[in-house]
């Protein structure tokens, strides 16, 4: 079985990355199991003292849920121009130690949303950059959703059916680029 973790990189209450990664995992074909990552608001600011085997316990827990997965799908929202502050961080956490991090060559899709009409294009370049230097196999492809807020319902459900297809495209794109990886593990 194929698994993917979908890291929402927002910790607000109703926030739109979080729709959206329930949307994606809905999506998910049979035989893939996609879970959503919950706990970044758990993550404490990193600190290289810290990171030791015995490290915090959230961060042996993020670590441990990217290695388990096939594919991560980071969906960002876009703060003053970049990705917040509370993704970055768990980037940096799961991108140590470097070269046998959980995130080295780890295939990840990613995609943005900003209730704005460039959809986080700013972030999601950013993301991009960022995972890279992890060392995680960004897959080709973008997805910035701009007027995010227009497309779920008042109780966050995706309404808008074109955006649920190209989430799904998303999925299968990772899904095609982390099966392989894994057999190669």
């Amino acid at each position: 079985m194929t698994r993917i973790l979908l890291i929402a990189g927002s910790l607000r209450a109703g926030s739109y990355t979080a729709a959206l990664a329930r949307a994606a995992a809905e999506t998910a074909p049979p035989g893939i199991e996609a879970e959503i990552y919950a706990g970044l608001g758990s993550l404490p600011p990193y600190d290289a003292d810290a990171d030791t085997d015995e490290g915090p316990a959230a961060v042996r827990d993020l670590r441990g849920r990217i290695t388990a997965a096939d594919g991560v799908f980071i969906i960002t929202p876009e703060y003053n121009g970049s990705i917040p502050g509370v993704l970055k961080n768990a980037i940096d956490w799961a991108s140590r130690p470097h070269r046998s991090s959980a995130l080295s060559g780890k295939a990840v899709a990613i995609a943005a949303a900003a209730p704005s009409t460039y959809g986080g294009l700013w972030a999601q370049d950013d993301l991009r950059r960022v995972l890279g230097i992890a060392g995680a196999r960004v897959i080709d492809g973008e997805l910035a959703i701009p007027n995010v807020g227009e497309r779920l319902s008042a109780t966050g459900s995706l309404v808008d059916e074109a955006l649920r297809e190209r989430l799904g495209e998303r999925v299968d794109a990772l899904v095609s680029t982390a099966r392989p990886l894994a057999n190669t593990a």
